[in-house]
């Protein structure tokens, strides 16, 4: 007599698993039209905050100026002449700064992620600098450079500096070292090696760090401001605070996010020029 047993079928995993919706798959392509509402949402509810707030009366308008008045002060400032003079000057001491401590930092992190002997003599040093701020040094930049352009500069170097090159060269730890044998294997010479397999194996991870980092530099604009400028941004925000002038002070924060917004898209294009490679399809 036949035993009856139950049927056995035969079980999809990928069927046990919820579908879940298309825009909450792990780093997948959403439609555009998504993707562009979510960016203007993330503009707009941080402009309806600032509108109601200061619109309603729940806040005194020398703590949150209302957006027309920042706008007059944008307006009376360009007029002056001394928003683009504030702009440029800011902009003009972080380019310089910040481009000499990539200049420095980033062939010194290429090669203090390549040879341990470098690493050794740089790497501890660079670490401690590192937790010290940029701040701190002002007394000694003063005494050691003066009060012109060149201690300004020196103090956005300084807080960016220690950062980039330790990021680089952590970068270049995470290169497989697999990529290494294989170009030994070839025939590569220890320059091939350098210049052929690690640098460009590490080139989105620098210009991201680069990316990422000038916008510390920024942050460091004001503290070089401090040490008697007399134009630039952090320079213009200070002074309006002297002066309980909120709106001006919201006028050089809005200028220093929309220049900051500007570099940031110029890098992500620079990368999809350079590295195509690395985009994500």
């Amino acid at each position: 007599m036949k035993t009856l047993e139950p049927k056995q079928t035969a079980t999809n995993p990928d069927r046990l698993q919820k579908p879940s919706p298309r825009i909450w798959k792990i780093r997948g392509e959403i439609p555009q039209s998504v993707y562009s509402s979510m960016v203007v949402t993330s503009i707009l509810l941080p402009l309806a905050a600032w509108f109601a707030l200061s619109y309603s009366g729940l806040v005194d308008p020398l703590f949150i100026p209302k957006p027309d008045a920042v706008a007059m002060a944008a307006v009376r400032m360009f007029q002056s002449g001394d928003l683009p003079k504030d702009a440029w000057a800011s902009l003009s001491r972080v380019g310089i700064g910040f481009c000499l401590s990539a200049l420095i930092g980033v062939p010194l992190g290429l090669l203090i992620g390549t040879f341990k002997v470098v690493e050794g003599l740089f790497e501890p040093i660079l670490g401690l600098f590192r937790y010290m701020p940029a701040a701190a040094f002002i007394p000694l930049i003063i005494l050691w450079i003066g009060l012109d352009e060149p201690a300004k500069i020196a103090i956005i170097f300084l807080g960016s500096f220690f950062y980039n090159t330790l990021m680089v060269s952590d970068a270049v730890k995470f290169v497989s070292a697999d990529l290494i044998k294989v170009g030994y294997t070839l025939g590569a010479s220890r320059r091939d090696i350098f210049f052929k397999v690690l640098f460009p194996a590490t080139l989105p991870n620098i210009i991201d760090t680069l990316r990422v980092n000038i916008a510390g530099a920024w942050n460091f604009v004001v503290v070089a401001e401090l040490v008697a400028a007399s134009s630039g941004l952090g320079y213009r925000i200070l002074t309006a605070q002297r002066f309980l002038r909120t709106d001006e002070i919201f006028v050089g924060i809005l200028v220093i996010g929309i220049i900051g917004l500007a570099i940031d898209f110029g890098f992500k294009l620079l990368f999809r020029l350079v590295v195509p490679w690395a985009v994500d399809k």
